[in-house]
């Protein structure tokens, strides 16, 4: 029979406290790399483009719907660079609050203000609530953004209850935003 070797050394082993010391070392390191940040790297924009900035606050934006005495709800935002200029912009679904039923929606590409410090600006207006339909499902993805339009076939269907839907999907071009329409479907 051959000896398996020779005997450990008793302080070869590690034990809890020598992993305990390690993780905390490496914390440390860590740590202290990210305090110190990246050094003396600059963002620099590529291809004459402005770097990359925050969308928006669609929350700090007023928008061009009349809600009686309680503010515009913002229910849904897609935030991303719409127009390809570098800079984000946000598109917003926008509704007047209720209690039973449905309001009308409407949709708005905020930009960033003109002058330093005041609100987002409503850049353009996608749906205008008097349109009477409501927006679910907005998405930007690829400087296309899409939405589910739902609407009324005539005045005697509940507010409630939607029976047309209608896909939709605006591209900014020549500069403007396009609208591209899937057909009408007959119900939901």
């Amino acid at each position: 029979m051959q000896p398996a070797g020779p005997a450990p050394h008793p302080h070869s082993r590690p034990r809890p406290v020598h992993w305990l010391a390690t993780a905390a070392a490496l914390a440390a390191v860590l740590g202290g790399a990210v305090l110190a940040g990246p050094g003396d790297a600059t963002a620099t924009a590529t291809a004459g483009r402005p770097a990359p900035t925050a969308a928006p606050d669609p929350y700090a934006a007023h928008y061009p719907v009349n809600c009686g005495a309680v503010s515009a709800q913002v229910v849904g935002q897609a935030p991303a660079d719409l127009d390809g200029d570098g800079r984000a912009e946000t598109a917003v679904v926008v509704r007047c609050p209720s209690g039973a039923g449905t309001r009308p929606s409407g949709v708005y590409v905020l930009a960033h203000p003109a002058a330093g410090g005041s609100a987002p600006r409503v850049a353009a207006t996608l749906v205008d609530p008097r349109e009477r339909m409501s927006v679910t499902g907005l998405v930007a993805a690829g400087g296309t953004l899409s939405a589910t339009l739902l609407g009324y076939s005539g005045p005697g269907v509940p507010r409630c209850c939607p029976d047309r839907r209608r896909v939709v999907k605006w591209h900014w071009r020549d500069g403007k935003f396009v609208l591209t329409a899937q057909p009408v479907a007959g119900s939901v």
